[in-house]
């Protein structure tokens, strides 16, 4: 059975303003990887709702599982909430699990709930919550849709909490091999392995350091066999 697929969606008009760097998409990346899921897609929308909206239907629809990143605070702009509410065509309030989740949290902190604080257990109908071990507010899955902060403290926190109970395949494996030779004259006899090796995926990363030039071909798989057969007959033909 393949890998299930899964894309990601990072809501924000921070990163698209360059003035926020993204972490998440990194961190998710390798995470899935480890846990036998091939992320095959990301996407980056502005806080704006028909674009949220369009994009989370789009991903939804095209893999096994998504999930979103930022835009799930208290305050005006926060509002994939309400998007995901609005693409799965679903109600959405405060909810009394989430919002006890908060109360108690905000009273171990000695500090009251206030109207900001509860949008954030507005949870869309039917939703079910994702613990957030670092500040409590929550997010949520529906269907296969997995909604997180952007704060990357808590973003791998939820990654954490969710991880169990995302069914997974097998762990993306891979190697690495340094070629000290220009992209243009190893293309050829690595397209030649590629083909033959169809089942794995090979990336050519050139490099230039220090006066030395060259690429990196790192051949990637699930089959730890196959990816050792691959890279011998790689390191074969281009010894240094």
């Amino acid at each position: 059975m393949p890998n299930p697929t899964a894309a990601m969606l990072v809501i924000g008009d921070e990163i698209l303003s360059g003035r926020t760097r993204d972490a998440n998409m990194h961190y998710l990346a390798g995470e899935f990887t480890k846990h036998g899921v091939d992320l095959r897609e990301v996407r980056i929308v502005s806080d704006d709702r028909p674009a949220i909206v369009a994009a989370l239907n789009a991903l939804r629809d095209a893999h096994d599982l998504v999930v979103t990143s930022g835009g799930i605070g208290p305050t005006h702009d926060d509002i994939t909430a309400d998007c995901v509410a609005e693409a799965f065509g679903v109600g959405i309030d405060v909810r009394a699990d989430a919002r006890a989740v908060l109360e108690a949290h905000y009273e171990r902190q000695g500090t009251q709930i206030n109207e900001a604080r509860l949008r954030m257990a507005r949870i869309p109908d039917g939703a079910t919550l994702i613990d957030n071990p670092v500040s409590a507010a929550p997010g949520f899955s529906l269907g296969n849709v997995h909604v997180m902060a952007g704060v990357p403290a808590i973003f791998q926190a939820m990654v954490a909490s969710l991880l169990p109970h995302v069914t997974g395949g097998q762990p993306l494996l891979s190697q690495n091999l340094r070629i000290q030779r220009g992209e243009g004259d190893i293309a050829g006899p690595l397209r030649v392995l590629a083909e033959e090796f169809d089942d794995l995926q090979f990336g050519s990363y050139p490099f230039q350091k220090d006066g030395a030039f060259g690429a990196n071909i790192v051949i990637r798989g699930t089959d730890g066999a196959r990816i050792d057969a691959a890279m011998a007959r790689l390191s074969a033909a281009f010894p240094e």
